[in-house]
């Protein structure tokens, strides 16, 4: 029964943290399939990847370090599984997708979380053949709430790096990268150590680390929150020079730059599609601000006119009176719905 249990204790706390980190990225939230393939690469390749490094280090000499408990959680586990969780996001950072610092935290945490729900199987099936329901049910409770977030928040740094270099010019942008892969081994190991000296024996070394994860992802949490607030500053700044060009009506701009208002009907004709203008508007603001930014900037150029084209056709559609919108006066409607 405890090895049965263990499937839907290690499955649903994960797929409940993706969806809240899939939702909390609010004002541009990421495609399902995209953000699903990071989830699937931490559950199947992150630790497959894991599992054949480790014994490949075996096998170059390292048996001995593996062989040391504590060495091997504070020193090797994390060497070995945070690069094989991040490889998917060298992957997925050339998606046109992967905008921005906020971005990487969604997709690293995604990965994060799906390789501690494969690993939280693990342990909680291995715990079940002892038939220590107390032990199981501790064991459980310890790793849903804190070793998935711990591997979650690893990740998310590393993503957070990528996002960050992805749009910026300097040359020494790459240093972001093993920054991140830096703090990402140094959160998961500082949380190994940690447990491991607990069950040594020293349970205030122990006790410890449930304290002082909170505040790491407290931390986390917070610079996350402030990557938002520089997306709504970049919404605002960016869709005003839309206003200004007349794409789109100055009265759009409250609402449009601000996620809880966006959300209330009425301020769009009811035949307008919703969903779509605000996620055309939302993109033309981030391939803006993407333009200024990249060494390559034709892709993000012709992006920019295609967004504008398509704003313009769903005003039209949605019944926008073409005199409250400058760009559209004088413009033929067969333009936008040729016969």
């Amino acid at each position: 029964m405890l090895a049965l249990l263990s499937v839907p204790c290690a499955v649903l706390p994960a797929l409940a943290f993706l969806w809240l980190v899939w939702w909390l990225d609010r004002y541009d939230r990421e495609p399902l399939w995209l953000f699903g393939l990071a989830a699937l690469w931490g559950a199947v390749g992150g630790v497959v990847v894991s599992f054949v490094t480790s014994d490949a280090a075996a096998g170059v000499g390292l048996a001995g370090l593996q062989a040391d408990t504590q060495l091997r959680m504070v020193v090797l586990t994390p060497l070995i599984e945070e690069p094989a969780k991040a490889l998917v996001l060298l992957l997925i950072v050339t998606n046109r997708h992967f905008d921005n610092t906020t971005d990487g935290f969604v997709y690293g945490a995604a990965a994060g979380l799906g390789f501690g729900m494969t690993e939280n199987l693990l342990y909680f099936s291995h715990a079940a053949q002892g038939g220590n329901l107390l032990a199981w049910a501790a064991l459980v409770g310890l790793r849903s709430l804190y070793s998935a977030l711990m591997h979650a928040s690893a990740t998310s740094v590393i993503g957070a790096a990528l996002g960050w270099m992805k749009f910026r010019r300097e040359p020494w942008r790459f240093v972001a990268l093993p920054v991140g892969l830096f703090l990402a081994i140094g959160i998961h190991g500082l949380w190994n150590g940690l447990l491991a000296a607990g069950a040594a024996g020293n349970m205030a070394l122990g006790l410890l680390d449930l304290v002082l994860f909170p505040l790491e992802f407290g931390i986390l949490f917070g610079v996350f929150q402030l990557c938002l607030v520089d997306e709504k500053r970049i919404l605002e700044r960016e869709l005003q020079e839309e206003v200004d060009l007349g794409v789109i009506p100055p009265e759009h701009l409250a609402f449009l730059g601000a996620y809880r208002k966006r959300s209330i009907p009425g301020w769009l004709p009811a035949q307008m599609d919703h969903r779509a203008y605000i996620r055309a508007a939302t993109t033309l603001a981030f391939r803006k601000h993407q333009l200024r930014k990249t060494a390559e900037p034709d892709f993000y150029a012709l992006e920019v006119t295609k967004l504008r084209q398509q704003i313009l056709a769903l005003l039209l559609g949605g019944g926008i009176a073409p005199e409250s919108v400058p760009a559209l006066r004088g413009v033929d409607v067969a333009d936008y719905f040729p016969a």
